[in-house]
């Protein structure tokens, strides 16, 4: 038997993947670097802090976890968004416990952000106590399903993929975890609420991910705001006031500022995302969502983004954490 890997191992070894990263925000006049936040257990489960699952994106040039991330409050991981390939493994290491999770936002129905949400959500066998969770995502069009018909699709009883599952729409089965989805509509004009409890707020709009229904997700709660964003290509002006306010401000880094026009369809380029963070000016600007590609050419895209916003910009990594210090 091959001995247990520390996790502090586990971080080095990512690091000589290219997944790691200095601890030191970049600024205006700081060279562009791989800067991620303090990633020790007490940083990541203090106040309200944000942690990334997964950093990387749907290509596994990128020797990282697909889209994901937790929002630690008060020690307990409440808020799921996203759960692309890979967050399972993250999930569980981070320490989080599906009996403390309150909600679930899925931005959209690619892969690399929906595909471990199963395995996840199996774990409901496995709780001591009955516990409820909302289950939010976009509607659906003629190539993608909503939010309620992904469900049923993957835990109908009778027709679903992981049917066996099927107790999860009401707590039943076995399974003592009840999830509540519902869909948001991507076109609205204003923000849906679709989360409140303890004095946090979640919110969503639709963003523009090329012809797929995508949703950001903005966390307003009393110690500042975060607002995530999944894929997009940033033409929508109503995300501008959807986000202002931010402490915090995630956005995909995939692309770089001479990909082609069908990745710039679906995509934000570094020019974009500098453009857009310097509208909303948050507190720290944090990047995820990497590809092989943009990993490579990482510092050069930060300087980009560096010429439009001045704040501090951490090229996040699996695991690194984000905490609002207000």
């Amino acid at each position: 038997m091959k001995p247990y890997l520390p996790l502090s191992a586990l971080a080095a070894a990512l690091a000589l993947a290219g997944c790691s990263g200095s601890s030191t925000p970049t600024g205006k006049a700081a060279a562009p670097a791989t800067a991620a936040a303090d990633d020790s257990a007490t940083t990541c489960k203090s106040g309200i802090t944000l942690q990334l699952l997964g950093s990387g994106g749907p290509v596994s040039d990128d020797a990282r976890a697909s889209s994901g991330a937790v929002v630690w409050i008060d020690g307990k991981a409440r808020l799921l968004i996203d759960a692309g390939g890979g967050t399972y493994l993250r999930y569980g290491q981070t320490g989080a416990r599906l009996e403390d999770l309150d909600f679930i936002g899925i931005s959209h129905f690619h892969t690399d952000h929906v595909a471990d949400l199963p395995a996840i959500l199996k774990g409901a066998y496995f709780l001591s106590g009955r516990h409820d969770v909302a289950l939010v995502g976009p509607g659906g069009n003629a190539n993608f399903p909503s939010m309620t018909a992904f469900f049923d699709r993957e835990f109908g009883r009778g027709h679903g993929a992981f049917e066996y599952l099927a107790g999860l729409s009401g707590g039943t089965d076995g399974l003592n975890l009840s999830v509540h989805p519902s869909n948001v509509n991507v076109a609205s004009p204003v923000a849906t609420k679709v989360w409140q409890g303890d004095g946090v707020t979640i919110s969503a709009l639709g963003i523009p991910h090329g012809d797929v229904p995508a949703l950001a997700y903005r966390i307003d709660t009393p110690k500042g705001v975060m607002v995530l964003s999944a894929d997009q290509n940033g033409s929508r002006k109503e995300f501008i006031d959807f986000a202002k306010g931010a402490d915090l401000l995630m956005m995909p880094a995939a692309i770089d500022d001479d990909a082609d026009a069908q990745s710039r369809f679906l995509h934000a380029t570094p020019t974009v995302v500098g453009k857009i963070a310097a509208q909303i000016h948050p507190k720290m600007l944090v990047l995820d969502h990497f590809m092989g590609r943009s990993l490579k050419d990482k510092d050069k895209n930060v300087a980009i983004i560096q010429r439009y916003y001045h704040g501090p910009v951490f090229a996040g990594r699996d695991l690194s954490c984000f905490p609002l210090s207000h």
